[in-house]
């Protein structure tokens, strides 16, 4: 008779290798040169995501049965130094959190996996998205129930790996892959200040794991131990990851540039699951936040700035991906505005219901579009838009300006070029020429001495037979010199 906690075991072991299995063997067929049809990947796709699928079916029907609020799952310690305030083991954690957002990322992926199947149909790239996608699904399972920072963390650079590679997807053309480097530079940055923030909480607590670090009490009622000055300097470096995962203000240009990539990409990744993993994270960490009111403050403020930017500039784009990418944010920055404010049940619920509409909008664009351009290759003629009086904006000589700005997309990416990218760059290329310089300054020292030396033997032999062809010393006494 198996365990309760075997059970649970077995059941989680199975959703964390499904997604590990998919990326073993799409992976080792690509390394080995094989050709595999397309049957075969998408068929062997379905049947590993649907073991993920079950089998977290299975880890909420036995949490809902029974009467814990949170169940560690333990893999091994692997590192243990108590004087540096570290130790790293790999463990799950199955709560009331990780459990329904696991739950939606197979779902998600399931349909995603058999949308791609057909749409990317003899697609040259084919095998390559499935892999990539495989990688992110690897990467969102492991996030969701990450018991550790660590594990958390090795989940968030393969969704942010695998995003930033299938943005620029069609690499044969040159903008999606400048569009792809923007975001990955973005993710840099949100990984360099989530990665200082985890080894902040190592030094604070001596502790990676999420049920001991945030205090006493499962999700969402656990209180954390550090002070308001704590909170606030290790949240604001969480914070910094949340805004560019999640392109809040001032990261929020890269979510339309992301679009390059294709529309099952777009719809998993900025429609459901990759744009809501800084809002997880944010949950995650909401004991943090509830301990510092200065930063609950900035969490609700930027929440609150970043619906109202993408809702202006949501207004005014002209591609119906766009329009999709900035309705998502302005729901997003909703969902932080709510954990801001310690509805947390909500806003997980708001995550669930949003990303699931989102993803099944995103699929339907292509149809409706192909659909729009069939009735107008019918009628002959483009469809008869409404065209807006201009009286009212001469009313409100605003609206003009804020059309501007919504057009520049709120001039984002020009204050990030004009203050940070450009800065950032002009100091590295000076530190560039610095060590070329000296470089070839030390070359130069170098090259002197080392004709100096070679000329100095030469020299003294020179001057020796001199010296004895003049009768001043005799061949014997150069056998008892310095040699």
């Amino acid at each position: 008779m198996i365990g309760w906690e075997t059970l649970l075991f077995i059941l989680s072991m199975i959703s964390l290798i499904s997604p590990l299995v998919l990326v073993l063997f799409l992976g080792l067929v690509a390394l080995a040169g094989l050709e595999t049809s397309e049957e075969t990947v998408s068929r062997f796709a379905f049947f590993t995501i649907t073991a993920g699928l079950l089998s977290t079916i299975g880890l909420v029907i036995a949490f809902s049965l029974g009467s814990q609020s949170e169940i560690p799952v333990e893999l091994g310690h692997w590192v243990n130094l108590p004087e540096q305030h570290f130790h790293f083991h790999i463990k799950l954690l199955l709560d009331k959190l990780s459990l329904p957002f696991l739950l939606l990322v197979y779902l998600l992926c399931g349909v995603i996996s058999a949308f791609t199947s057909r749409y990317l149909h003899r697609e040259p790239g084919f095998r390559r998205f499935y892999l990539l996608f495989s990688l992110f699904t690897l990467g969102m399972v492991i996030t969701s129930i990450s018991g550790t920072i660590e594990v958390l963390f090795f989940g968030w650079e393969l969704v942010g790996l695998s995003s930033a590679l299938l943005v620029g997807f069609f690499h044969d053309r040159q903008s999606p892959v400048v569009n792809g480097l923007r975001v990955w530079s973005i993710y840099r940055i949100a990984d360099a200040a989530f990665l200082v923030a985890a080894i902040a909480m190592h030094h604070l607590t001596g502790e990676g794991d999420f049920d001991k670090m945030l205090g006493a009490g499962a999700w969402p009622t656990g209180v954390t131990t550090f002070n308001a000055t704590q909170a606030f300097w290790v949240g604001g470096l969480l914070m910094i990851a949340v805004a560019g995962k999640s392109a809040l203000i001032p990261f929020s240009g890269w979510l339309p540039r992301a679009m390059e990539g294709p529309t099952p990409s777009s719809a998993i990744f900025y429609g459901a699951l990759s744009v809501h993993l800084g809002a997880f994270l944010l949950l995650r960490v909401s004991p943090i936040v509830a301990a510092s009111p200065l930063l609950t403050g900035v969490v609700i403020g930027l929440g609150a700035a970043t619906a109202l930017s993408a809702a202006l500039i949501a207004r005014v784009q002209s591609d119906i991906k766009s329009i999709l990418a900035y309705a998502s944010l302005i729901q997003v920055g909703l969902i932080v505005i709510e954990i801001g404010l310690g509805w947390h049940y909500f806003a997980l619920a708001h995550i669930l219901g949003h990303a699931s509409w989102r993803t099944l909008q995103l699929l339907s664009a292509p149809g409706v579009l192909r659909d729009y351009y069939t009735i107008e290759t019918a009628l002959g003629r483009r469809l008869a838009r409404r065209v807006q009086d201009d009286r009212q904006s001469r009313q409100w000589p605003m609206s003009l300006t804020w059309y501007r700005w919504g057009w520049e997309r709120g001039y984002l990416d020009t204050w990030l070029e004009l203050f940070f990218i450009r800065p950032f760059l002009g100091f590295f290329r000076k530190c560039d020429r610095w060590e070329t310089a000296w470089n070839q300054r030390l070359t130069r020292w170098l090259s002197f001495d080392a004709g100096r030396n070679s000329l100095a033997p030469e020299t003294n032999h020179q001057d020796t037979q001199s010296e004895i062809e003049n009768g001043e010393i005799s061949p014997p006494e150069l056998t008892k010199g310095p040699h």
